[in-house]
């Protein structure tokens, strides 16, 4: 059994999180010892010596995987301040509410996507739906998954959304997925999917109200009612 030291783990650390590196630009297909040596700059045998096979090395970057997403939700929150960001103390109180929420729902959606604009977020989600195919990533990622909630259930309180962090996970991932499927900016839709969610969907207020569209009228010509004595000029007629 190998003993590892300080350095030997540090080693390992830089292998794993190389290898990561690797699976989110490629997709897990591209993950092999020698692949995931040259992404760290490190000869084959480093990776065969510290990891004991494919799996393992899938298993440490899936592992590395989460601990960087948690580090990305974790900055996240070091640059929020309790509560919603203050909106504009000049304007409307709904409106200042609203801006809040948004802000809110933002700062949820950005501690749950990676950053870069639609283009590095779609890379990132076909990779990752990729991985399900390695059992080996998806146990590690299964493994972390609380790692991650802790933090973002940190999030969800600081800016007040009222939500579970698995809940907002799982929203903020379905409606990226559903707008990419259908062309749509993924961080709007993710927002408006968090607000609906929260009952804080748009609605109009004050001025931008909408009226209400009042009921056509029925223009369906009724037939006239027959009365008792139009039945007795009807019976003297046909007598």
């Amino acid at each position: 059994m190998t003993t590892r030291t300080g350095k030997g783990e540090r080693r390992r650390e830089q292998l794993a999180h190389a290898a990561a590196a690797l699976v989110l630009r490629e997709g897990p297909a591209a993950l092999t010892h020698r692949r995931g040596a040259a992404e760290a700059g490190a000869s084959l045998s480093a990776t065969t010596y510290y990891f004991a096979d494919l799996d393992d090395l899938a298993a440490a970057a899936g592992a590395a995987m989460v601990e960087e997403w948690a580090a990305h939700a974790a900055h996240t929150l070091a640059t929020l301040t309790d509560g919603a960001a203050a909106a504009d103390p000049d304007a409307p109180a709904d409106r200042r509410a609203a801006v809040d929420r948004t802000r809110a729902a933002d700062a949820v959606v950005d501690a749950v996507l990676p950053p870069g604009d639609d283009d590095a977020v779609r890379r990132y989600y076909e990779h990752l739906l990729g991985s399900a195919r390695n059992p080996a990533l998806a146990r590690a990622f299964a493994a972390g998954r609380a790692q991650v909630d802790a933090v973002v259930e940190r999030v969800v309180a600081r800016v007040g959304l009222g939500l579970p962090a698995a809940v907002a996970v799982a929203l903020v991932d379905g409606a990226v997925v559903s707008a990419l499927t259908e062309a749509r900016p993924l961080r709007a839709t993710a927002r408006t999917l968090l607000l609906d969610a929260t009952g804080h969907g748009r609605r109009p207020v004050g001025d931008d109200a909408v009226p209400r569209t009042p009921a056509a009228p029925d223009t369906t010509t009724a037939a006239p009612t027959a009365t008792a004595a139009d039945g007795r000029a009807t019976r003297r007629t046909l007598a």
